[in-house]
């Protein structure tokens, strides 16, 4: 029985990247690395749409991110959290780690943050003591997409950075680091760049590599002074994940041949036929004014127990979609269109929920989610 993997992450990984992972190990201190290295370096900047830098870590996403509190922030600075799901509610957590003390934002989840929210607490903040905004562009746990490019807007003119956790969007929803002014962009392997978990990314802006400076926070391995440096001269200040980096950037090439404004446009095409679909089953968005192309989630339909649906799908029949966290477990189902989920997959996927569905007794017109999802992906 063939696996299909409709998770926000990891996502399929594709045959070039299977079999360029594949290839005997090399040293990473060799010009043979070294040119890869500058090879993956370039593409990112052209998928994080930056003419900065962009820093590789051998980590998940999450690594990244505390060196986004770390290498950034120092003792007695202060940082505001838009808390709106599991992966806002991190950078809270993040913060508590570090000593940081910060303003919440809480969202109701499935629901976006009201820019001017931040902007309120930015202006009654007479003593310049934030120094970062942390928001989440696709909060995954939810389904929901953010306005950053508005949020940004509002965060240029004072002193505190605009942190955005793109590691479930990047490369799957629009994301212009440079036109839209954000400074520090946070990225992982596993969603849209379309590799193995293992590696995460930063891009930091002038305004906030002037915070990396003035850092005070204890830090070593996430130094981002230390990968700055090292990536100026083309190298790594530890050992990288050399094989997951080989990987990447054959992934990178993919994006690239294919352009990253068709990547996006497939993604939000693929999207919008899984909205079809589940509505056409007569099933419900939990997002429906703040929705992600990246990760589409739907409310469990009453009388339908959630985990049972998303472990038969994945057990019985090889389709794996994901369930709720936390206070959403049995409650809503998610099914990821990003990285290489392709129009098949999602159709086999829309296919196995009509499914599940009839044999755990809900009932609706046999085909019309299928049907549907044909239709608008023409």
């Amino acid at each position: 029985m063939k696996n299909y993997l409709l998770t926000p992450g990891p996502t399929p990984v594709p045959h070039e990247a299977l079999k360029a992972m594949a290839r005997p190990i090399i040293h990473h201190r060799t010009p043979r690395f070294q040119a890869i290295l500058k090879e993956v370096e370039e593409d990112l900047r052209y998928v994080f749409q930056t003419k900065t830098d962009v820093l590789i870590f051998s980590s998940s996403g999450t690594g990244a991110m505390e060196g986004a509190l770390s290498s950034l922030l120092s003792p007695g600075d202060k940082a505001v959290v838009v808390r709106g799901g599991k992966f806002g509610e991190r950078w809270g957590e993040l913060c508590s780690s570090y000593g940081i003390e910060f303003i919440p934002i809480d969202v109701e989840w499935g629901k976006a943050v009201e820019p001017q929210d931040i902007k309120k607490i930015l202006e009654e903040d007479t003593s310049s003591q934030i120094k970062a905004v942390y928001v989440t562009l696709c909060e995954t746990s939810t389904g929901v997409a953010t306005d950053i490019e508005s949020i940004a807007k509002i965060t240029k003119p004072f002193g505190a950075v605009l942190v955005v956790d793109a590691i479930s969007a990047l490369g799957a929803v629009p994301l212009k680091t440079d036109e839209w002014g954000i400074d520090v962009v946070v990225a992982g392997s596993q969603k849209g760049l379309m590799i193995p978990p293992g590696l995460s990314f930063v891009s930091l802006s002038q305004k906030a590599l002037g915070l990396v400076q003035r850092s005070r926070l204890p830090g070593y391995y996430f130094n981002f002074s230390a990968y700055k440096k090292a990536i100026e001269k083309n190298d790594t200040p530890y050992t990288p994940a050399v094989n997951l980096i080989i990987g990447l950037n054959e992934a990178l090439k993919m994006i690239k041949n294919e352009g990253l404004d068709n990547v996006l446009n497939r993604h939000k095409n693929n999207a919008r036929a899984v909205r079809d679909a589940v509505r056409a089953l007569g099933l419900e968005l939990f997002a429906p004014e703040a929705y992600s192309d990246a990760v589409t989630s739907v409310k469990v339909p009453e009388g339908v127990d959630g985990g049972r649906l998303v472990k038969t799908m994945r057990d019985k029949y090889g389709v794996a979609i994901a369930g709720g966290q936390a206070q959403l477990k049995g409650k809503i189902f998610r099914i990821a269109t990003m990285g290489y989920i392709t129009a098949a997959d999602l159709d086999v996927c829309i296919e196995t929920l009509e499914k599940v569905l009839q044999e755990l007794g809900y009932r609706f017109t046999k085909g019309a989610g299928v049907k549907v999802l044909k239709e608008s992906l023409k």
